[in-house]
């Protein structure tokens, strides 16, 4: 028998998003808490590390959304993103306190939150309660936003000016 490497082990935590959303009534039937954060993520730093770990805190798992390459694209410009979404997705995936990535490549992900339903919906420090895309859906089941003040100031945009290379 083939023994699995590490990317494969991996590609597994990568799901569909009819996958996500059986994940979310799964947890929600056994009263388990399941965390929802999303984001481009292109090239992942320390700032983002932070929010994930702060993030899987808050419950059982944790899901993460990750914009695609043409919804970048769409946000950001068409410079944007530095990292494919498969880079993006595996480097997301491999670490230990995420438990699934799903893509999703509408502009903002409330369908992608109003399937799975989580119980916690995570953001950065840069938004306000009311500014949280999906928070009508987790509160009318009971679940709660949070925003997750920024230990770390990292940026991506800056990160890439140090590069040499505008947006």
């Amino acid at each position: 028998m083939m023994e699995e490497t590490g990317i494969q082990h991996i590609e597994k935590k990568i799901i569909s998003q009819d996958k996500a959303s059986e994940i979310g009534r799964e947890f929600r039937e056994h009263s388990k808490t399941l965390v929802f954060t999303n984001g481009c993520f292109d090239l992942l730093h320390p700032g983002h590390v932070d929010l994930l770990i702060r993030s899987r805190m808050s419950g059982d798992a944790l899901m993460v959304g990750l914009n695609t390459d043409a919804g970048i694209k769409r946000l950001k410009g068409p410079s944007r993103p530095v990292l494919d979404e498969r880079a993006r997705s595996l480097m997301i995936a491999a670490l230990e306190v995420v438990d699934w990535v799903v893509l999703f490549d509408t502009d903002t992900p409330y369908e992608l939150i109003e399937a799975v339903k989580p119980m916690v919906l995570i953001k950065g420090g840069d938004y306000t309660p009311d500014k949280v895309v999906g928070k009508d859906i987790v509160e009318s089941h009971g679940g709660r936003v949070e925003i997750v003040k920024f230990n770390i100031e990292v940026s991506t945009s800056e990160i890439i000016s140090k590069l040499g290379r505008t947006e």
